[in-house]
């Protein structure tokens, strides 16, 4: 035997995930004839089957108000499902996996459609094995939320069986500010216990952002770095080329700061400024992500006004097509101010943050599409090969979450050849490549997690409340004070408005370009 083999080491264990396993089990989605169950968890559910993952003993019952028989519910699906799939449909694994699918036709304020679908329930768990476990999945407006979970209560089925589970996935938007937040908690916690309350945040689910903790925390190379020591600043950026499309409405109450930045930004933030938790348990994590968000410097109206920047797309030209103005879309006031580019810097208030910004930005109508964090560490000493004439740049690591997943980091290297050029050069990895498969959809993980009961990547009741903490006092800023600062304004497909280039050049910085 080879000395350096262990001699402990079990080859069988070799590779195996450490991860719960997800139960049996009734997933119950209300919006059943809605687009993100169409476009979304329906093929995320049939991926996890054809990756073989799916517990054996699993039904999946739409609750919505059209009239559909099991059937047609069945063929709707199969073609959202061939059409948006990841891994595309065979046909086998379909046949098997559409017995599965079921539909229950109920209005959301029906008491007696709520009774029926307990009733369908205990049937399923009899013919198929579900074992009472329930999930239940809130796929709709959240003015829907509480008239859904006070019907669940009465009919009882917010109750956990002897041996089994019931829990709540609840969508975003979770609140439009702190009060309406709170005011959500208080609805789902009276009917669901905050360990059965799933909110659902996509960008969690994404493989490169449940990377960002291995990466700094499996890597001897990083961590000691990690800190304002060596780290200069850090970009955080989701960009897009669409326009609101046809969601005009919504984003007019939402706007840019409330739709990305409270979030999936800010979830960002806190994966890449945590401390080390002291287990990989769900609480254990989400208490260090906590921290963060408490220590985020709340801003002043001056703060707002000199720290963050707030923009709107006019007419312009997206790979060779003309678009029109934000102020032109359908249902849009054509006097609003509301901003579809953000870009902020953000200070952390600890003693590993200290002095460091990070700098965080939105936008839509820009030339591309991609969302990726940068940390950028500090110049090397000005001498030897770094001297002030003839700068070298400095060391980034950049962790792209979408749609390239992966990571890259450049540094310094000497061209060949007898003269010393040095060049910058990046080394690079892709999850694609690197490992001969795709990731799987940011749905499936999620969904797999919590049949699994692991609460890790979904946010907790205290951090989506200091998220909107944080937030509300730009919002204030620029809604209800007396002298809110200006909105700036940027042609589509350009990188955004010049006053967010200002707000890195102050300090040395420039925005990366993806």
């Amino acid at each position: 035997m080879n000395a350096t083999t262990s001699s402990t080491a079990n080859p069988l264990r070799e590779g195996l995930s450490s991860r719960a396993l997800p139960q049996p089990c009734s997933v119950v989605i209300f919006g059943a004839s809605g687009d993100l169950t169409y476009r979304k968890l329906i093929p995320a559910i049939y991926n996890i089957a054809a990756d073989g993952d799916l517990p054996a003993a699993l039904s999946v019952v739409g609750f919505a108000r059209r009239e559909k028989t099991d059937a047609s519910f069945r063929t709707e699906l199969e073609e959202a499902t061939r059409k948006f799939s990841r891994s595309g449909v065979n046909d086998e694994v379909w046949k098997s996996f559409a017995d599965r699918l079921f539909y229950h036709r109920s209005e959301f304020g029906d008491a007696e459609g709520y009774k029926k679908l307990a009733e369908r329930l205990d049937k399923l768990d009899e013919e198929r094995g579900t074992r009472g476990n329930r999930l239940f999945y809130l796929s709709v407006a959240p003015s829907e939320f509480e008239g859904i979970l006070n019907h669940l209560a009465a009919a009882g089925l917010n109750k956990t069986r002897e041996g089994g589970w019931t829990r709540v996935i609840v969508e975003k938007p979770f609140g439009t500010d702190l009060p309406s937040a709170e005011e959500l908690n208080t609805v789902v916690n009276k009917v669901f216990a905050e360990k059965d309350t799933y909110r659902i945040d996509h960008y969690l689910g994404k493989e490169t952002a449940q990377n960002i903790m291995v990466l700094r925390f499996a890597n001897a190379i990083f961590e000691p770095l990690w800190n304002y020591r060596y780290i200069d600043h850090v970009q955080i950026t989701a960009c897009e080329p669409l326009g609101v499309e046809a969601r005009g409405p919504y984003y007019e109450s939402a706007g840019a700061m409330r739709d990305m930045v409270q979030n999936h930004l800010l979830q960002l933030l806190s994966l890449t400024a945590m401390e080390p938790p002291t287990d990989v348990g769900a609480d254990s994590i989400r208490d260090e992500k906590v921290k963060v968000i408490r220590s985020l410097r709340p801003m002043s109206a001056e703060d707002v006004a000199k720290n963050v920047v707030r923009g709107q797309y006019t007419a312009g030209a997206i790979g060779g097509q003309e678009v029109k103005d934000y102020r032109s879309e359908e249902r849009v006031d054509p006097k609003s101010m509301t901003e579809t580019y953000v870009a902020l810097k953000v200070n952390i208030d600890n003693w590993r943050w200290e002095g460091v910004p990070f700098y965080i930005r939105m936008g839509k109508r820009l030339p591309k599409g991609g969302t990726e964090i940068a940390v950028q560490f500090k110049s090397a000493p000005s001498v030897l090969f770094n001297k002030p004439s003839e700068p070298q740049g400095p060391n980034v690591l950049v962790i792209r979450i979408q749609p390239d997943e992966g990571i890259s980091l450049r540094m310094q290297c000497k061209m060949p050849g007898a003269a010393v050029r040095i060049e910058p050069v990046k080394m690079d990895f892709h999850y694609g490549t690197s490992f001969g498969k795709a990731s799987p959809e940011a749905y499936e993980r999620l969904l797999l997690d919590a049949m699994a009961g692991d609460a890790t990547l979904f946010a907790r009741r205290d951090e989506v409340e200091g998220a909107w903490s944080f937030v509300d006092h730009i919002e204030h800023a620029w809604h209800q004070s007396e002298n809110p600062p200006p909105l700036a304004f940027y042609p589509s497909g350009s990188w955004g408005p010049k006053e967010a280039d200002e707000l890195l050049a102050r300090e040395g910085h420039a925005w990366r370009r993806l």
